[in-house]
């Protein structure tokens, strides 16, 4: 905030705000495929089981191909079991990740099942890769086990039971790059808890990162170290309905129960 001077001497004679910038700084606890793709900004890539002599790539080569979901009566898969018959499920074991969704067939726009993952301006720029949005999407789980040709996961799909015609990859792990051209956007609410049980709300509507993914590192005990992911990330504005007003964080305080207010 600045003031707006005026007359000899200079008065303050009104305020006005000269920029508006916010911008949230964290590190994660955990590494994940979430915790990756929030922190790169861009497009995150599953590293996809490569096929037979596939030509090697920095984010997976030629994806081995996928294996089909089973459907019908009593066939049917959920966010946490993945029926892909007692045949295919000798190709998996506890332990393995998997990338479910549809194959690419030349959508374009935003890809991706549950939460948009990339952004396909020509089908020309991913080469026409059937796998492409499997290696693109977060909808990823864990294996924990098998029974009768269903895959069991660790914890549910993101974008829950699977849809007619996905396909599901094996995965070897995830891959981010520097200098991609896609900016993911996201909603974030952090929650400060007041001991005597008040809350204090922090909104942010849209937020882009504001740098590629860093490693940070902290010293443990002699001579080992922690290797932490850290993200930042830059505040853009929003209207707010209520009164039209440019603003990029609403700021809220929940009071406990029978306090003064």
């Amino acid at each position: 905030m600045e003031a707006l001077r005026a007359g000899a001497p200079a008065v303050a004679v009104a305020q006005v705000r000269s920029e508006l910038e916010a911008t949230v700084s964290l590190e994660f606890e955990v590494w994940g495929k979430l915790q990756l793709t929030l922190a790169s900004g861009s497009q995150q890539t599953n590293l996809l089981t490569t096929a037979m002599g596939s030509a090697p790539n920095g984010s997976g080569g030629r994806a081995a191909a996928p294996v089909p979901l089973l459907s019908g009566v009593g066939a049917a898969s959920t966010a946490t079991n993945l029926n892909v018959g007692s045949a295919a499920a000798a190709g998996f074991s506890a332990g393995t990740l998997v990338a479910v969704d549809v194959d690419y067939s030349g959508q374009l726009g935003y890809v991706g099942a549950g939460v948009s993952s990339a952004y396909v301006q020509s089908s020309a720029m991913v080469g026409g890769d059937v796998n492409y949005i499997r290696r693109v999407t977060l909808n990823v789980g864990l294996v924990v086990g098998i029974s009768g040709g269903v895959l069991e996961l660790a914890s549910p799909l993101p974008a829950g039971t699977p849809l007619t015609g996905m396909q599901v990859s094996l995965l070897v792990g995830f891959c981010d790059r520097e200098g991609a051209s896609f900016f993911q956007e996201w909603s974030a609410l952090f929650v400060t808890q007041g001991t005597q049980g008040d809350r204090i709300l922090y909104h942010y509507p849209r937020l882009q990162a504001l740098q590629g993914s860093t490693e940070t590192e902290n010293a443990l005990a002699a001579p080992f170290e922690k290797v932490g992911l850290a993200g930042a990330f830059r505040a853009l504005p929003v209207k707010d309905a209520n009164d039209g007003e440019t603003v990029l964080c609403f700021r809220s305080y929940l009071p406990a129960a029978m306090r003064a207010v």
